[in-house]
């Protein structure tokens, strides 16, 4: 996913804009409003009848009181920015899915919503959790910054939460000792490396996975022991997905959201748009 930094750039924007509209209302505005009470004192002993009177009473006030394009610009972009800011900060935020490691379950141009509060109200840009209210379950699909690229967000499954136990081998998923067992969806044989759709059900959240006839070298063999604040993440497509079996585990302070919902499929600018992939991800 994007590794451009949105929640600074919308931050500064926010910032920049009201604090020109502060500086304006407190110190530019002044000259201002004094040069309009002057065209009203001006007028005050016309009796204004006419349009063409009025017309000027208002032109006059009009060029005594306008503001300079930057004060006029940031008063205008500000509630706008700060309304985005408020929703993608704390409440709701986009993203597009740029690669394969979530299919079938998120596929690539898929445009997904995050749930920004469902592990804890974070400020914006630090990350800090600032209100607890939730911690990441296994089953849940979740967007984050992995250690190796802190700065770029990815998406990928929960497998592991703190103090539990895993292994892959061959495909098999073991949590703390218990098999999570698979059951056969479809064999897809067209194309190299042959696939297997599965289902697989962990603490009660049953979704679908791909999987190599032959297992990668990331499905071979491994296995793991969750340390305390930090999450073990997994791709749903297991043999084409780079994730906690490669470059280790996400930490609490990295998480950003947990992804809820598909609103549209746009895989190219020059594509049309599909809905057929809307709904609940699961």
């Amino acid at each position: 996913m994007s590794s451009i930094n949105l929640p600074l750039i919308l931050t500064l924007a926010v910032l920049i804009t009201g604090l020109v509209w502060l500086f304006d209302a407190l110190v530019l505005s002044r000259p201002r409003k004094v040069k309009v009470a002057a065209v009203e004192k001006q007028f005050a002993g016309m009796a204004l009848d006419t349009e063409q009177q009025k017309e000027a009473f208002e032109e006059a006030k009009a060029v005594a009181g306008k503001e300079p394009i930057l004060v006029e610009y940031s008063k205008s972009f500000f509630p706008v920015l700060f309304i985005v800011f408020f929703l993608r900060s704390f409440l709701v935020e986009p993203f597009q899915i740029p690669s394969g490691s979530m299919i079938p379950t998120l596929e690539v141009g898929d445009f997904i919503l995050v749930n920004k509060f469902a592990y804890g109200v974070r400020a914006p840009v630090l990350n800090n959790t600032m209100i607890p209210t939730g911690k990441p379950q296994r089953g849940d699909v979740m967007v984050f910054f992995p250690p190796h690229a802190p700065e770029t967000y990815y998406i990928k499954r929960v497998i592991g939460v703190p103090g539990d136990h895993i292994s892959y081998n061959n495909h098999v998923l073991t949590l703390n000792g218990k098999v999570i067992e698979e059951k056969l969806v479809a064999e897809l044989p067209a194309g190299a490396p042959m696939l297997r759709m599965v289902t697989e059900n962990i603490d009660g959240k049953e979704f679908t996975a791909y999987k190599h006839i032959q297992p990668s070298r990331l499905s071979v063999h491994g296995s793991w022991v969750v340390p305390e604040g930090h999450y073990f993440m997994m791709g749903d497509n297991r043999d084409n997905s780079l994730d906690s079996r490669e470059w280790g585990f996400v930490s609490e302070e990295a998480i950003v959201g947990k992804a809820f919902a598909v609103w549209m499929h746009w895989e190219k600018f020059l594509s049309i748009p599909s809905f057929d992939h809307v709904g609940v991800i699961k």
